[in-house]
């Protein structure tokens, strides 16, 4: 690690969705807060941050969005109740969630598209490399990405961005990424990036999924964007941006992942997701388990 590339503690959450693809149960609930097993989405994604070392995290929200808050601190009432119920495992749990690391807050207000939500969080990061975390993705805790990418940039410097190999039918639903073989044979240099290309156009089939870690001259090449697909300012663009020219804010690394994820953002894979998660517990996977084998052999 040298001067120029200081160790990462800050992470960035963008979190102002409205959730439209699960109402209406996303009419008064942030999409966030949906439970996945017996836990908020979006705990997964703090306790991410927090593995990784960085116990800094500022939340990008919009309205409707206090519940997030709301979870992440204090209920003494509830607290107080279990206490006096003797019931130290739940209590545990909820305290859990109110001591994971420092929380911060702004709103985004205009939601403007991700570009604009991670703008939102420069006067909080300064000058410092940082991560971002989107909350559709949630990262298996048995295989450490993000860990893994802070290790890249603190190494390589510039920016770090995940990757993952998808079928050809599949990369117009995300970000698309050109990229060079580095001797790191999990690490590719990105050399363009085009978002949500058709099949014919994309340069692989190299998807970017939903964790970053970025430069601080993103921000000012975020302010200068403009808007791009869906008339939203896409990180996209500005990552394109830092891809062509090394000289502002150093090169763009990918590191490309192979373990387990789990996408929340889509109805079908957010009820897969909690299949596979409530079916690795050691409380709840035995008899899950048992019963999905007997309700699908039944339905077959």
């Amino acid at each position: 690690m040298t001067e120029s590339n200081p160790r990462i503690t800050k992470a960035v959450i963008p979190a102002a969705g409205l959730g439209t693809r699960f109402l209406p149960a996303t009419k008064a609930t942030p999409k966030e807060m949906l439970p996945v097993v017996d836990k908020p989405a979006i705990q997964y994604v703090v306790e991410e941050a927090v593995s990784a070392g960085l116990d800094d995290v500022l939340m990008i929200t919009g309205r409707n969005k206090r519940p997030l808050e709301d979870h992440f601190d204090r209920n003494y009432e509830l607290e107080s109740a279990l206490e006096k119920k003797g019931d130290a495992e739940r209590l545990a749990k909820v305290q859990e969630s109110s001591d994971l690391a420092t929380m911060h807050y702004v709103r985004q207000g205009d939601p403007r598209g991700l570009g604009h939500a991670v703008l939102c969080a420069a006067p909080h990061v300064g000058h410092e490399p940082f991560a971002v975390l989107l909350g559709d993705d949630l990262i298996d805790p048995r295989d450490p990405l993000l860990a893994r990418m802070v290790e890249v940039q603190e190494r390589r410097g510039g920016s770090v961005i995940a990757l993952m190999e998808v079928a050809p039918e599949q990369i117009h639903l995300y970000g698309c990424a050109a990229v060079e073989a580095t001797e790191d044979g999990d690490v590719v240099k990105v050399t363009g990036l085009v978002e949500k290309p058709d099949a014919a156009d994309a340069p692989s089939n190299f998807a970017v999924i939903g964790r970053y870690v970025l430069d601080p001259h993103i921000f000012d090449i975020l302010r200068k964007t403009e808007p791009g697909r869906g008339g939203e300012i896409q990180l996209t663009d500005a990552l394109q941006q830092l891809a062509e020219d090394e000289k502002v804010g150093g090169p763009v690394h990918g590191v490309v992942f192979k373990g387990r994820r789990y996408d929340t953002g889509d109805r079908g894979d957010y009820l897969r997701a909690i299949v596979r998660l409530a079916c690795e517990r050691e409380d709840l996977g035995p008899d899950f388990r048992a019963w999905l084998r007997s309700y699908v052999s039944e339905e077959m």
